[in-house]
């Protein structure tokens, strides 16, 4: 593969999604909050799954969620994640590479199986994930080609990737070298729980190594330990030099120290499933950083990708996906 300049390079859980659809007193009957992510044992994802009647095997994961996306558009990438040599493993490994994303991350063989999360979907399109991070706990700084990070514009972390053993070591090196190359790191916090359980270090992580900061209304708000958005947006604005935050259908909220720009969300005609709206924002939102594009267009972008993946089962894009993105920027400048 050719390591000359890369758009973008991701690291992440690599992750199989099983979606199941359930009604609300699934959740309650067991005990799931709803809208969040938790980690969990095979045993306990096996057992849930024991009482689905159907469900729909997919890849996904988070950042590779997203770097799927950003090729799509049309730009260059690259992800670093760890699976097993097993059937969901070669799964994962065919579906990214079809999409045009260059993995070679070495498969793991132990005992261990290719992480998988259970992807509880709601009439309300909500998802509450309950994930067992298998394979990806084996994820160490040996697996990590330095020199896709040196030739990348930007390299864009997960905050799922702290529940891994040695995380701060690996997100050290990689920033450490992001950041002497020239490359910008973008991070997304990924979820509410992800927050309450890294707190401490993603504060110190936004105010020392981050670029660029991804994040919904309750996971800044969780990060920050505030009751309001507008708190939180003023400690972000003062740690970060661009962060860029998501509130569903009010749309979203980019800023730096000394700007803030509130972009109105895309209409979607019916919301299917949720998953992976914030995932293809931030793709959107860095390609169109890559192209040069302003914050204001880069946020449009941003909106239309997680507009066009809430309208489908599940967090890969359709292949029409990119035209579609495209056409509707076309629309847009036209007006």
């Amino acid at each position: 593969m050719d390591n000359s300049r890369f758009d973008m390079v991701a690291i992440g859980n690599a992750i199989m999604d099983v979606l199941a659809y359930v009604d609300d007193a699934f959740l309650v009957t067991h005990a799931l909050r709803k809208g969040t992510m938790r980690l969990v044992e095979r045993d306990q994802v096996d057992s849930l799954c024991s009482n689905l009647l159907s469900k729909i095997e997919v890849p996904g994961g988070s950042a590779a969620n997203t770097v799927v996306g950003f090729s799509v558009l049309g730009g260059k990438t690259a992800f670093i994640g760890k699976v097993a040599d097993d059937r969901l493993g070669r799964a994962f490994a065919r579906d990214i590479s079809a999409y045009g994303v260059h993995f070679a991350t070495k498969k793991l063989s132990n005992d261990l199986s290719t992480a998988y999360c259970l992807v509880l979907i709601t009439p309300d399109a909500q998802r509450t994930m309950n994930t067992y991070l298998g394979a990806c706990q084996a994820l160490n700084p040996d697996d990590i080609d330095f020199e896709l990070i040196r030739n990348a514009h930007i390299t864009y972390l997960e905050g799922y990737q702290w529940d891994i053993p040695q995380a701060e070591e690996l997100m050290q090196k990689v920033a450490h070298v992001a950041l002497e190359s020239g490359s910008k790191v973008a991070l997304s916090l990924s979820d509410c729980l992800c927050v309450e359980r890294h707190r401490t270090e993603f504060r110190n992580w936004v105010r020392s190594h981050v670029d660029i900061l991804f994040a919904n209304e309750t996971e800044i708000m969780s990060l920050y330990q505030v009751r309001t958005f507008e708190e939180a947006l003023y400690c972000a604005r003062k740690d970060c030099f661009l962060v860029a935050l998501t509130r569903g259908e009010k749309g979203s909220v980019i800023a730096t120290p000394d700007t803030v720009q509130v972009m109105a969300s895309e209409s979607v005609a019916k919301v299917v499933d949720t998953t992976g709206a914030g995932d293809l924002f931030a793709a959107g939102f860095l390609y169109g950083l890559t192209c040069g594009g302003s914050t204001t267009l880069c946020a449009r972008i941003g909106n239309l990708c997680a507009a066009e993946i809430i309208n489908h089962c599940g967090v890969r894009p359709l292949r029409p996906f990119g035209s579609r993105v495209r056409a509707h920027l076309s629309e847009l400048a036209s007006q």
